[in-house]
């Protein structure tokens, strides 16, 4: 027996006052829902980037202009000589041009690739030379006018998306400027898909509702839409595709009122990854990378992960002594703790802390797993574990008692960003898919730990996080997570 809800078949019957709202039969133009805000959204970014652009080429042929060394020497890049920067409209056009067949003016994520910003200002540059030498050989373009135009296109036009791009999230922090969406599937997929949308992407969606789809009350989809519309919804995100009776209804029924459909896999039983989507033949195809850290990247993370470990070291050593110090005066038993965990392909290891706990810990457990925090049993978490010391509360406040893991950074057994390794106790309540955790290094910090760390209730939220750290992996991702952990342990987000 199938073990999901009725499907839900839509038809013409069932959404018939939703004739007079459809877009496409409307008697006056209207745009689809979120379009205006894109339109400006892009026109903003060709602006600013022909602001910085034109600032760029300006500024090079002042510098050219006051340094005596640029004049000294023979940098002319064309015969003759012509006053000012060559004309600077072509130069915008040719530029914007560029940035924009590389999709620096998309979505989000599109406009986040820096590196590729580098390689489209470049690019554009290289096209300058070409049109001066093939089309305008009477124009004089020094080269250090243009070296220097390009260094500083690439400086000026990075800083101000970074900037913009830090205001954007400030904004959204605050709930603003934040696009309007709807969750349709089973109550559980549209729970998760909500905490897992909160969690990684900068509460960059407001989530205006979620709609249960198993139910086949006649009246349901009628309500469904209305609300839809009249809440300003832009996106709805499918999160049960199976559930869907006649998934095409539902997408003519969401288009005829302007409002965009995406799907969002939170119910399909595939691989936890970030896909690529390509089109063979006209048909959408999904590949999956293989993991990246394997052969060099192994070792390149291995290197990064022993210079980072020994800096800490020896910048911390006297945060090390005072810790050390503070353990002993306020309870009996050693500095050091001591555990078994399970780190790379099951391997049993003893994990450093500063002790932050009573010497018995380990044996009033028991007597407090009823008491656990954690959903499905696999973790240990209690807010007020009576077992915590003075010291070790105040050291689990600022996850100081983490620092002598470097020992173990330093030894090969960890990293400094990975999933955490858990102990035997927590390893035997593994399903079979969470072993996948162990396949790299266990960390000190990882993508759960600035995501929310002890608010975080179910294991298998925690376990999405890891996978994903696992399949995304690059040194600008670690760097990327360190940085937030150092901003997420001063803020105390989540811990205890």
């Amino acid at each position: 027996m199938s073990n999901y809800p009725p499907k839900v078949k839509m038809s013409k019957q069932q959404i018939p006052e939703f004739d007079n709202l459809d877009l496409r039969a409307s008697k006056s133009v209207s745009l689809r829902r979120g379009i205006a805000v894109a339109w400006f959204r892009i026109a903003a970014f060709v602006l600013l980037d022909a602001i910085l652009i034109s600032l760029s080429w300006k500024a090079a042929k002042v510098v050219v202009a006051i340094v005596p060394w640029f004049e000294s020497v023979h940098f002319n890049l064309l015969r003759r000589t012509v006053e000012g920067p060559p004309f600077l409209p072509p130069i915008l056009v040719v530029t914007l041009i560029t940035l924009a067949a590389s999709g620096l003016y998309g979505e989000r994520e599109s406009r986040r690739h820096f590196f590729k910003v580098v390689k489209s200002l470049s690019l554009a540059q290289v096209i300058l030379v070409l049109i001066a030498y093939l089309y305008r050989p009477e124009l004089f373009i020094s080269r250090s006018t243009f070296l220097l135009a390009w260094l500083f296109s690439i400086i000026l036009v990075l800083t101000g998306r970074l900037v913009v791009e830090g205001v954007i999230t400030s904004l959204r922090q605050e709930g603003k400027v934040r696009r309007k969406i709807a969750l349709i599937g089973r109550p559980e997929d549209t729970e998760r898909a909500d905490l897992i949308l909160q969690l990684v992407s900068k509460k960059e969606f407001q989530v205006m509702g979620r709609y249960d789809i198993s139910t086949e009350e006649s009246d349901r989809w009628t309500q469904i839409l209305e609300e839809i519309y009249h809440t300003g919804v832009g996106e709805v995100f499918v999160c049960s595709w199976q559930s869907l009776g006649d998934p095409m209804q539902l997408y003519w029924s969401l288009k005829s009122i302007g409002v965009l459909l995406r799907i969002l896999p939170i119910g399909l039983e595939i691989p936890h990854q970030s896909p690529k989507i390509e089109m063979i033949g006209g048909l959408p195809t999904i590949q999956f990378r293989p993991p990246a850290l394997l052969g060099s990247d192994f070792w390149t993370k291995r290197i990064f992960d022993l210079v980072v470990a020994a800096g800490i070291l020896i910048v911390f050593s006297p945060v090390y002594l005072l810790i050390s110090l503070a353990i002993k005066v306020d309870s009996t038993g050693p500095i050091f703790y001591k555990q078994t965990r399970v780190g790379l392909h099951g391997r049993h290891f003893k994990v450093w802390k500063f002790r932050t706990m009573v010497v018995n810990a380990d044996q009033l457990l028991k007597q407090l797993e009823a008491q656990n925090e954690i959903q499905g049993g696999v973790l240990f978490k209690m807010k007020d574990d009576p077992r915590i010391t003075k010291v070790g509360k105040f050291l689990r406040r600022y996850s100081l008692d983490e620092l002598p893991q470097v020992i173990n950074v330093i030894l090969g057994q960890m990293s400094l960003v990975g999933p955490r390794p858990l102990p035997l106790r927590d390893v035997e309540g593994f399903a079979d898919h969470h072993f996948m955790r162990h396949n790299v290094l266990p960390g000190i910090t990882g993508l759960w730990q600035v995501s929310g760390r002890s608010d975080i209730k179910d294991f298998e939220d925690a376990f999405k996080l890891d996978v994903a750290y696992i399949n995304n992996w690059s040194l600008a991702l670690d760097f990327q997570i360190l940085v937030k952990t150092v901003k997420v342990v001063v803020a105390k987000e989540g811990a205890y």
